[in-house]
């Protein structure tokens, strides 16, 4: 075989804590074939970031490599350079480019993208500086940014995150590097522009004949773009293989966990429950012996799993996984819920309150552009432009849109967070009252707060880390005037039980706790003051596939103990019909199609509605060219200046002269609780995902997982 342009052997990473030794890397073996895609893959806390880190040594104190090789080009051994030597540095970005995670942390906001850009090339490739602009401007236009002369002198905060995240490709290929290091460079997108940026990343690896080391949580994305995949768990390789031996034939119990708790596109309209991985990764203080898996494992032997290592063992050529099973049991198929019907029975209202709980008509928010405080402003963002929704009682309505269509603006305005512009939020109170919400200030305000909660989309910045949890989970009880002393003890504890959190954790800070076990924190303090409506904003997009399905499953248990009614905000049309009843699509602040869920998937009446359902990256390395029929153009038009006639006639593929481009069309009625506003939508034939689901069920290389 040929040498790998990139071999580790033996990798250990550790850092040196006043708590411990914490074995972030432990012993991995990995290889990066020229002109290939290696995806990394597990939950957060496995070690794939560290690894990719320790490439390049860029491995922060008080971590460092103590053992181990990563050879680069069959020679050069990087983890026995210099951090700070100069052949280390010649390695870092101009042989080796990496893309990081977050690209708005990750590009200075006191710089324009051009002098960042500019910066890495003059000090790999000794331009000048009218050199370097017009070598930028050239790789901007590459990696897809339109109008790249003025984006080079834009700063971060003037561009989208897609936008971000092609400038963070455009500086990792300055110096066409042999391999590209991406860690987790999708994970903040949504998924449209998450979808344009993979195919950005395999465009320009076919170009350049560039090797890619791609880290990421997220199986459906290893599906769209891998050739190889490593599976990661607790510092170790667990298992190795071509895409489609992972796919088709897992051998380890933790990559087929991982594989069943992806929530996929069905059509079928019945809610169906996630398959989660039960508990959490261990932690990095506490690495269980023998497996690091057996404690979360289904298969585990009593005996064995619990203190011997597993062996690595070859299931074939290139496939290879570290398990004392030779089979690993099949799995039975996630059962579809009733939770619909439950959910309603419980809360149905009482006799003489029949009606929706809440009905939104003709809601608007918008924000002033430019002025201040002797000067008029210079134009207006219709953030929300004239919705009209309805939420039944004891139902989930999924909202859903790519980023900066208004999803989160529109949350906000029905929690009354922030005050709309116009419009009528009209909420069915336990009485059979209907009030509206847009004229309520003051102290009746607040008692609806009380009834109304939300779910914020970021479990990190969303929680003070000076408060303990009985803080955090027991302020919304005495803001109310609720409970207090031991009263307000007893409660938060019964509360964080129900999310699944130990009672005892009460006097820890959010520091000590995991991505998902802040959510369920989030998830406690909406809940506690006993809300009858609860807006979740992207409550699972920061979260691994893993937990995710955890908490989509803990919020549909909650909902049928509780009878709770949802708002359940999102950009990914996989989750969102996993747990909702109806759906509503949002574009550019306006609402462009309504349906129940089934219908919806089934038979889309809205191109817009089409591109989303075929932007979700397809957990099955068979169909991976599937949605690129289905692609819209680049990012969302200025919301400051919408396009005339339908907003979405810039990126429409069933676009016609005419009424698209100069009339705005009306949300009409096709067929019974179904809107849809596109001029065309009678005679359109739309590509739904039911029929291609069922035949995946059938005949794809995914079938086998669920047998």
């Amino acid at each position: 075989m040929a040498e790998p342009l990139l071999g580790i052997e033996g990798l250990r990473t550790h850092f040196f804590t006043s708590e411990g030794v914490l074995k972030a890397v432990d012993g991995v073996d990995l290889s990066v074939p020229a002109g290939r895609t290696v995806c990394l893959v597990g939950e957060s806390g496995c070690g794939k970031s560290v690894t990719a880190r320790s490439i390049l040594q860029l491995v922060d104190r008080p971590g460092r490599i103590v053992e181990g090789s990563i050879r680069w080009k069959g020679a050069t051994d990087l983890a026995g350079l210099d951090p700070a030597g100069e052949e280390l540095r010649r390695v870092r970005g101009g042989e080796i480019g990496m893309i990081f995670q977050e690209p708005m942390a990750s590009l200075s906001p006191m710089y324009t993208v051009g002098a960042q850009l500019s910066q890495a090339l003059r000090l790999h490739r000794d331009l000048t500086r009218q050199e370097a602009r017009e070598e930028g401007v050239a790789l901007l236009r590459k990696v897809g940014i339109p109008d790249a002369g003025r984006r080079f002198d834009a700063y971060p905060f003037q561009l989208s995150g897609g936008m971000c995240q092609r400038v963070m490709i455009a500086i990792a290929l300055c110096c066409d590097p042999a391999l590209l290091i991406a860690d987790e460079p999708t994970t903040a997108l949504d998924v449209t522009t998450q979808a344009r940026i993979l195919d950005l990343m395999m465009d320009l690896r076919a170009q350049n004949d560039m090797a890619i080391l791609f880290i990421t949580h997220d199986l459906g994305v290893v599906a769209e773009i891998a050739d190889e995949v490593a599976v990661m768990y607790l510092g170790k390789v667990v298992e190795h293989g071509t895409v489609e031996q992972i796919f088709s034939d897992p051998r380890h119990p933790y990559t087929r966990a991982l594989l069943r708790s992806i929530p996929e596109l069905r059509g079928s309209g019945a809610r169906r429950r996630l398959t989660a991985i039960r508990g959490m990764v261990p932690s990095l203080h506490r690495v269980p012996d023998g497996c690091p898996f057996h404690t979360r494992c289904d298969h585990a032997i009593d005996g064995l799993c619990d203190t011997t290592p597993p062996p690595l063992k070859r299931y074939g050529e290139a496939h290879v996984a570290s398990c004392h099973l030779d089979e690993v049991p099949a799995e039975p198929p996630a059962k579809s819920l009733a939770v619909a019907l439950q959910v309603a029975e419980r809360a149905a209202p009482a006799a003489g309150t029949a009606g929706p709980l809440l009905r939104v008509e003709g809601l608007a928010k918008h924000y002033p552009i430019g002025g201040g405080l002797f000067r008029r402003p210079t134009g207006v963002v219709r953030a929300v432009d004239g919705v009209d929704l309805t939420i039944q009682p004891g139902r989930t309505l999924g909202l859903v849109g790519e980023s900066g269509c208004g999803k989160t603006t529109l949350g906000r305005c029905v929690a009354r967070l922030a005050d709309p512009t116009a419009g009528r939020i009209l909420y069915r109170t336990a009485s059979g009252e209907e009030v509206d919400l847009a004229t309520v200030t003051g102290a009746r305000l607040k008692e609806f707060r009380r009834e109304i909660r939300v779910i914020f989309q970021d479990p990190f910045s969303s929680l003070n880390p000076r408060m303990t949890l009985k803080q955090i989970v027991g302020e919304p009880l005495k803001t109310h005037g609720l409970a207090s002393g031991g009263e307000l003890t007893d409660r938060v504890a019964d509360m964080l039980a129900r999310v699944g959190l130990r009672p005892e954790y009460m006097r820890r800070y959010p520091h000590a706790f995991s991505g998902g076990q802040r959510q369920r924190i989030n998830i406690a303090r909406a809940l506690i003051t006993g809300p009858r409506l609860v807006v979740a904003d992207e409550p699972v997009s920061a979260l691994d596939v893993s937990v995710r399905a955890q908490i989509l499953n803990l919020l549909t248990d909650l909902q049928e103990e509780l009878g709770l009614t949802y708002l359940f905000i999102s950009h990914d049309l996989s989750v969102v019909e996993h747990i909702s009843d109806r759906v509503t699509v949002m574009y550019l602040g306006k609402v462009v199609e309504d349906a129940d869920t089934a219908g919806l998937y089934r038979e889309p009446r809205h191109p817009y509605t089409e591109a989303l359902l075929h932007a979700v990256p397809v957990p099955d390395p068979g169909r991976r060219r599937e949605r690129h029929a289905y692609e819209i153009a680049d990012d969302l038009p200025d919301p400051a200046a919408p396009p005339p006639g339908c907003r979405f006639h810039t990126r429409c593929a069933h676009v016609r002269d005419g009424l698209c481009r100069t009339d705005v069309p009306d949300l009409r009625a096709y067929g019974e609780g179904r809107r849809a506003a596109c001029h065309h939508a009678a005679e359109l034939t739309l590509a739904g995902v039911g029929s291609m689901a069922r035949e995946a069920e059938v005949d794809g290389p995914m079938a086998g997982r669920d047998a």
